[in-house]
């Protein structure tokens, strides 16, 4: 065999050699891609699968670092999210901003780029943050290939040496291949996520839907309950029936002076039987809303609604807690509920409204005792059921005339049902049996000052059998009395005030004229120089003006005593110690110092 065959015969066991490595190569290439798609197939973690797909292309391609970037649409940044081979800890953190470094190029071509020298590349794309993280990596040589799909760039798979390497053509090809793979995990994993979203979604939506569905049932039934309670004229207990069974939880209705006058679903927690003052607030907010306010840090209270109809209000409907929360259709079948309340109360009004005009009507008859009325009164008082003769005690109340009819409603229910109450010559009257029945009067002002929101004041005669006239008669003089003086707002025995109220009978006016008509003097003189002459004139009036005695009272000598009678000459006049001046000026001192006391001066 001559030389030139055995050279050809060498040339081309050589070149079957480098074919066979090659085939061998694309072999084992090809298989670690059928891994892949059967692991594409088996997709369960998507992390681990690009976390094995980065490394298979690793040692298939032979880099020194192979790296996976994610990229954000939003940001347009570039994320690292999976690495093999890397060192440097800010490298595995990198983050590629938009227009810089080669992966911007690869984003915007959607096509493979590489460099052979990463520091010779163009200087317009350059950033520090990344040249130090390639720097500290030492990379030199860097091959990237786009991950897409349809149009859309998902991330970059990128294999980079620590020394110069020029890339084949089947090392792009078989980098682009595993980038497709890693294209469909990440494709994948985003379907996966928006389909767990709409998931979550439907499934909330679903819910809120049976939610508003169950309480639109809730609020069905409800309605028609309490349309058939009503129609029946059951009162308020079915309505606070028919809502505590449908919200599962206690209910009670009470009036406007605050007493329980219906409750279901007991037991009752304390803070419904007597309404505590930490719920005022929220019921004045449904008062001038008419919404449903929930109510904070009163146990066993969850939320109260006013029973209202324009300016009127007749009580509060009380919430307790229950097992679930009150949805937005819940809150308005409650509001109905206490409109529904609204209404009996403008039906038991109007029906009140009438007993009142007839009550009071008997009243007027019975006090001003005309004698020819007299059978006429006993027939009437008799179909009542109440004993004419028995009648010897009673109250009277001080209230705006416009709220004296709604005190008059709040005052019936508390009293014995034998008991007269209505409006006599602008006030509220209340007569009773005083051998059966001992009101706590102070319990009834209060209650009716709540309903009415204004200070009331009330007075008492004592017991007068067959003289409530007489007793009448002497409880107005008092109340006027006391409405002149300035008082309003108490408690009054007309027994305290009876040689007052027995001598005047005058308005505020009237009364505050003649107190400066007899010792308005006095009291400017002192407010001018800051002396105590009407304590003087106190003490003489009431121990008879005699000035020893008054200088005794005082502990005062008798000669300084006289000075200050001879000041009092000159601020009144040489003859205020006249019988009927002195009388008068008396008379004035006793009502200026009652007035002090009853304002607490």
């Amino acid at each position: 065999m001559s030389d030139d065959d055995a050279a050809r015969l060498a040339d081309e066991v050589e070149r079957l050699r480098r074919e066979n490595t090659r085939l061998r190569r694309r072999e084992h290439e090809l298989s670690a891609l059928f891994a892949s798609a059967r692991e594409l197939a088996e997709l369960r973690d998507s992390d681990a699968v690009l976390a094995r797909l980065v490394q298979r292309a690793h040692e298939m391609v032979g880099g020194d670092v192979t790296y996976l970037s994610e990229f954000d649409p939003a940001s347009r940044e570039l994320r690292v999210r999976e690495t093999s081979g890397s060192v440097s800890a800010a490298f595995q953190r990198l983050r590629v901003p938009a227009g810089a470094g080669l992966a911007s190029v690869i984003v915007e071509t959607r096509a493979a780029q590489w460099v052979t020298r990463y520091a010779d590349y163009a200087s317009d794309r350059h950033e520090r943050g990344i040249d130090d993280a390639v720097s500290a990596e030492g990379l030199v040589s860097i091959l990237g290939v786009p991950m897409l799909t349809d149009d859309e760039v998902l991330g970059v798979l990128f294999v980079a040496d620590r020394e110069e390497h020029e890339f084949t053509p089947e090392e792009i090809a078989l980098l682009s291949a595993l980038a497709d793979h890693a294209s469909i995990v990440l494709q994948t994993a985003r379907t996966l996520r928006e389909l767990r979203s709409s998931e979550d979604e439907a499934r909330q939506t679903l819910e809120r839907l049976t939610g508003h569905l169950t309480e639109r049932d809730r609020a069905n039934t409800v309605h028609q309950e309490l349309v058939h309670a009503v129609l029946a004229g059951g009162g308020f207990s079915p309505v606070a029936e028919t809502l505590a069974t449908a919200l599962a939880r206690t209910v009670a209705i009470v009036d406007a002076g605050g007493r329980l006058i219906a409750a279901a679903g007991l037991p009752l927690p304390e803070s419904m039987i007597e309404v505590p003052d930490a719920a005022g607030s929220a019921i004045e907010e449904s008062r001038a809303s008419g919404h449903c306010v929930t109510v904070e840090g009163v146990p066993g209270l969850h939320a109260v609604v006013a029973l209202t109809a324009g300016p009127q209000f007749f009580g509060t409907m009380l919430l307790g807690d229950g097992d679930f929360e009150l949805g937005a259709v819940d809150r308005r079948t409650v509001e109905r509920a206490a409109q529904v309340g609204a209404l009996l109360s403008l039906q038991q009004e109007a029906v009140a409204g009438a007993e009142h005009r007839t009550q009071s009507e008997l009243v007027a008859d019975l006090l001003d005792a005309v004698p020819e009325r007299r059978a006429d009164v006993e027939r009437r008082v008799r179909r009542l059921g109440i004993d004419l003769e028995r009648l010897d005690s009673l109250v009277l109340f001080v209230v705006p005339g416009e709220h004296r009819a709604a005190a008059a409603r709040v005052l019936a229910p508390s009293l014995d049902q034998r008991a007269l109450v209505g409006e006599y010559r602008g006030f509220v009257v209340a007569c009773y049996d005083g051998e059966t029945l001992a009101p706590d009067v102070d319990h009834l002002r209060a209650r009716i000052s709540r309903a009415v929101q204004r200070p009331v004041l009330a007075v008492v005669p004592p017991r007068s059998s067959g003289a409530l006239p007489a007793a009448a008669g002497h409880a107005m003089r008092t109340a006027r009395l006391l409405s002149a003086l300035g008082t309003d707002d108490r408690t009054a025995l007309t027994d305290d005030y009876l040689p007052y109220s027995a001598v005047l009978d005058a308005d505020e006016r009237t009364l505050a004229a003649f107190l400066d008509q007899t010792i308005g003097a006095v009291r400017r003189y002192d407010e001018a120089r800051g002396t105590d002459l009407l304590g003087t004139l106190r003490a003489f009036v009431r121990n008879n003006a005699s000035p020893t005695r008054t200088a005794r009272a005082l502990n005062f000598h008798t000669n300084t005593i006289l000075q200050r009678l001879e000041r009092l000459d000159a601020v009144l006049g040489a003859g205020w110690r006249d019988d009927e001046r002195l009388f008068r000026i008396g008379l004035a001192t006793r009502l200026d110092e009652l007035s002090e006391q009853l304002h607490g001066g």
